[in-house]
C-alpha cells in the first residue's frame, strides 16, 4: 500500500464517486488505490492515521506513505499525480484558508447539488483490484 497513493472517499456521495471515476480514467499507471470511508478498510485506515474510526463528514483523505492530506491539500495531492493535471498543483500557492474555504463550501453542499446514493458505489470487476476494500462499502 505504501507505494500507492490511497484515496479514502465518501462512498455514498455522487460527487466523490465521480471524482474516483475521473481518477481511474486518468491514472493509466495505476498509482491510486481507493476505499470508501464507510468500509471496514476505510475506517481502519482512518483510525491508523489518527482520524478516528468514523467517516470524515466533509473531506476526502489522501495517504501517501506516512503523510495524510485533507481538504484542499488532498485534492492537490491527487492532481499532482495525475498526468495532464499536475500543473494545477500550482494552486498550492494560494493561501490555505482560501483553498480550504472553497473546498468546505463545495463539501458542505455536495449532497444537495450532486445527490447521494443509498449504498456505496461498486466498481466494475476489472477495477476491483484498485479498491482496498474490494469495492465494498
Amino acid at each position: 500500500m505504501e507505494s500507492h497513493t490511497v484515496v479514502l472517499f465518501d462512498g455514498v456521495c455522487n460527487l466523490c464517486n465521480g471524482v474516483v471515476r475521473f481518477i481511474l480514467r486518468h491514472d493509466p499507471e495505476g498509482r491510486f488505490r481507493f476505499a470508501a470511508q464507510q468500509s471496514e478498510v476505510g475506517q481502519a485506515l482512518l483510525r491508523r492515521y489518527g482520524l478516528g474510526g468514523t467517516p470524515l463528514a466533509d473531506s476526502v483523505v489522501v495517504i501517501e506513505g506516512n503523510r495524510v492530506y485533507l481538504e484542499s491539500d488532498a485534492a492537490l495531492a491527487i492532481l499532482r499525480r495525475l498526468p495532464g493535471y499536475a500543473w494545477l498543483y500550482a494552486l498550492r500557492h494560494l493561501p490555505r484558508p482560501l483553498r480550504d474555504g472553497l473546498y468546505r463550501l463545495v463539501a458542505r453542499h455536495r449532497y444537495r447539488i450532486f445527490g447521494r446514493q443509498e449504498a456505496c458505489w461498486r466498481p466494475t470487476p476489472e477495477l476491483k483490484e484498485r479498491f482496498l476494500d474490494g469495492g465494498a462499502g
